[in-house]
């Protein structure tokens, strides 16, 4: 029986080429979306799972009430860490500290010479024998007693170790951080899994901290370094909302009145980190729980219109197939038996179309790996028995889908009209459910074609807006060391440079991801006031050569070390200020430090975060010794070879160090690589939608066409012209079209707002996006239907009077 219901499943085939073809495509791209959406988001829900007991562990954050989600910091005050391991004894030796550095050199010695790596941000940490109570690792040599204890000591990962040492053996090789301190590998630990927050890859012991110097002072509890995270486990005992509790009282106890009303403590599920865009983390990646239900919801809208595609299809073919039906039936099939004939047909093209999505989604991997930030290797392990399980259940999903309604059709007409051919699909309910389909296909490609509008204008609207400062023909490279002599030697020698318009040293670009946040004391108060400031150390030049304006005063004088502040003007409106001037020649102290001096001057405006954020409160002052990048502004037209002799002079003054040099505007660009990523998704999706929702309309065309051959015929004996034949099936589908345009509208709308709001500064969603959006799609579905309704237009009506 199943070897007959092969036969006319492939005779079947053969015999429908074209129909056959417009499905498969149709499933295969559908179902190759939902194998990539699969693997995706399994590889998103992944994160940090492989440790034990995850679901007690939590992350320190700091949080500002009158800043609402934009209030949270990571980076909690170096002094705390004694503190909470001084008043909750029982919690000591399950609280963690960890440490990360930013863009590290590490040089070690392979056969006499002396090799330089270049690690990347948070590669590198300093971290504590507890942070392995709270976190699991697996040992391959040492243990997190005997490695990580004593000072000077670090563990390496394997991939690391290979790096830096071959396949010698690491331990008690020496490796030199930053070209200030020697360490020694006491330990060696398997690498780090793509789906974890915590990708170190070289852990030095904390003990080492305080020796080597952290970017902010152990006393000063009011400034902190957003790589210095603490993590605390918690017994089972003891939920988040009871050590909150305890927090509160922790607070007042370390901060005057003030600060503890207006500033708390709060703890972050680790397991919900990479989903919390709200905070930043040591991967640099989140993503919503919300963005991941889209993906699936979008996977499974589109698998849909696949399955839309083949009931259309089947249902607008059951006419040919009611002989076949009718013979079957009066030699005593059941109903049961044909439902099962149909089904496994269905089900032949469905397992055809799941190889066939397989070996597309494969070769798609790596360009959507690319896009979504995940590793293109290790993601698809076909002998998982999960994903074995999940093609399993998608093959028996879509083949339910899309076989059941035509089965049912099929199975039921009656044998004696079946014969006579007198089964009708026209004009009854099936031709409502067919054109309800295809208004359902539309809508859903219209949604994510709406969203992919918004999504672009979005993005040129990033690309556009005045930020407050010049962001190209900037190149910012980096200063290593806080060696005055050596920075003011870089900086003369740049100077005879031509192409080189100016220069500026400083510890921070102006709009930067990496940024020093403090408490300040201002006039006669004794304590903090409410909120933090930004701070912005740099010398003199820095305005000019970042193209920023001052609104009151002047730039502070050249000094080494902090004589005088200038403010931007939102300070001065945090201030209850009106007008800038009126804060020129109060005085200030900023973080640890009492010793206050005067504001003489007021610069403009300027982003100093991504445009996720506010401007807030920002400060400018010189700090030679934390400099630690210089911007170069270039002429328009400067020597391509500037960046080569740029190289030169800066390798003849730090001989121990890598250049590197960025492009401040694409850094810039960088920041919205999340959204840039969304936008390519979106764009695709819409493409595979728009181009699915075609096919099918193409199929229904054809069948119509051929279906209405004798009407057509008629209507051109009878006088009707081309165009009007063409208008004849236009109108319906573009009826259609207009509809499902009606319907997405409000959807997209909606889900896009929502999207916007994870921006301070944002478009305003405009008619004209759907307007531009319903054109394409008429005009994309008139391109589609013209193939097959001026094939009618142009038919010979005698032929068609003579068709059956």
């Amino acid at each position: 029986m199943i070897r007959n219901y092969f036969k006319i499943a492939i005779r079947n085939f053969r015999n429908n080429k074209a129909y056959t073809l417009i499905n498969v495509i149709g499933l295969t791209l559908g179902l190759a979306c939902c194998v990539l959406v699969f693997f995706t988001v399994r590889y998103e829900l992944s994160f940090d799972a492989h440790h034990k007991d995850i679901g007690q562990v939590y992350r320190l954050l700091r949080y500002t009430k009158e800043r609402g989600d934009k209030g949270l910091a990571t980076g909690i005050p170096l002094p705390v860490l004694d503190a909470l391991k001084n008043d909750f004894p029982a919690l000591k030796n399950q609280i963690a500290c960890t440490y990360a550095l930013k863009g590290t050199l590490v040089t070690v010695e392979q056969e006499g010479n002396k090799k330089k790596f270049d690690e990347d941000y948070y590669a590198i940490a300093f971290v504590g024998p507890e942070y392995f109570r709270l976190l699991n690792y697996e040992w391959i040599k040492g243990s997190p007693e005997a490695s990580l204890t004593n000072p000077g000591s670090v563990v390496l990962s394997e991939k690391q170790a290979e790096r830096y040492f071959g396949k010698a053996d690491p331990m008690g090789k020496t490796i030199r951080i930053n070209n200030q301190k020697d360490f020694v590998v006491s330990g060696l630990i398997a690498d780090p899994p793509a789906t974890t927050n915590f990708p170190f890859t070289t852990l030095i012991s904390f003990s080492s901290l305080k020796d080597y110097g952290a970017y902010t002072n152990w006393d000063d509890w009011a400034s902190s370094y957003g790589g210095g995270q603490m993590y605390v486990k918690l017994p089972q005992s003891m939920n988040q909302a009871d050590f909150e509790k305890q927090l509160t009282g922790f607070n007042k106890k370390y901060y005057d009145a003030k600060a503890a009303a207006e500033t708390s403590f709060i703890l972050q599920a680790v397991n919900d980190i990479h989903f919390d865009n709200r905070t930043s983390n040591y991967a640099g990646r989140t993503i919503s729980k919300g963005m991941i239900w889209t993906m699936v919801l979008v996977g499974s809208f589109i698998l849909i219109a696949a399955c839309v595609n083949f009931v259309n299809l089947a249902t607008a073919q059951a006419i040919r197939r009611s002989r076949e039906v009718g013979v079957r039936k009066v030699l005593g099939s059941t109903r049961f038996q044909l439902l099962r004939q149909y089904f496994s047909e269905t089900a032949f093209i469905t397992v055809l179309s799941v190889l066939l999505a397989l070996i597309a989604s494969q070769l798609a991997l790596p360009y959507v790996a690319s896009v979504l930030n995940i590793p293109a290797q290790g993601v698809m392990f076909i002998s998982d028995p999960v994903v074995l399980a999940f093609m399993f259940a998608l093959v028996v999903i879509t083949t339910i889908l899309a076989g059941f309604y035509p089965a049912m059709v099929l199975s039921g007409f009656q044998p004696i009209l079946a014969l006579k051919g007198k089964v009708k699909t026209g004009g009854s309910g099936q031709a409502h459910l067919r054109r309800s389909l295809i208004v359902l296909q539309f809508t859903i490609s219209q949604v994510v074609l709406i969203g992919t509008v918004i999504a672009y204008n979005q993005m040129q609207y990033f690309q556009t807006m005045d930020l407050g400062f010049e962001k190209d023909e900037i190149v910012n490279i980096t200063i290593p060391e806080s060696d005055f002599a050596k920075m003011e030697s870089l900086k003369s020698r740049l100077a005879s440079e031509t192409g080189i318009r100016s220069m500026s040293q400083s510890q921070f670009t102006p709009m930067s991801q990496s940024n020093w946040q403090t408490g300040f004391k201002y006039e006669n108060d004794t304590e903090f006031l409410n909120f933090e400031i930004v701070m912005r150390p740099a010398d003199t030049a820095y305005v000019h050569t970042y193209g920023m304006e001052m609104a009151a005063g002047r730039m502070y004088l050249p000094s080494d070390s902090i004589r005088e502040y200038v403010v931007n003007e939102a300070f001065v409106k945090a201030m209850g200020m009106k007008r800038p001037q009126e804060i020129i020649g109060k005085r200030m102290a900023i973080g640890g430090s009492d010793y206050k001096f005067p504001i003489v001057g007021v610069i403009k405006n300027f982003n100093t975060y991504s445009l996720h954020r506010e401007i807030i409160p920002c400060v400018m002052t010189t700090l030679k010794g934390n400099y630690s990048k210089m911007g170069i502004k270039l002429s328009a037209h400067s020597d391509k070879n500037l960046l080569s002799r740029i190289e030169k002079v800066w390798s003849s003054v730090y001989p121990d160090y890598l250049f590197k040099y960025t492009f401040y505007d694409e850094t810039l660009n960088s920041y919205y690589s999340k959204e840039e990523k969304l936008f390519s998704l979106f764009r695709i999706l819409a493409g595979i939608a728009v181009f699915i929702g075609c096919l099918g309309l193409y199929g229904v065309v054809a069948f119509m066409v051929e279906s209405r051959t004798k009407e057509m015929g008629i209507r051109k004996a009878i006088g009707a012209t081309a165009f009007n034949i063409f208008g004849l099936f236009s109108i319906d589908f573009v009826k259609l079209v207009v509809i499902a345009l009606v319907i997405a509208s409000p959807v997209a709308w909606y889900g896009m707002s929502q999207w916007l709001q994870d921006f301070t500064y944002r478009i305003s969603i405009s008619w004209w996006m759907f307007a531009v959006t319903g054109i394409v799609v008429i005009f994309i579905a008139l391109i589609t239907i013209s193939f097959q309704s001026v094939k009618a237009a142009l038919m010979n009506p005698v032929k068609a009077l003579r068709s059956e």
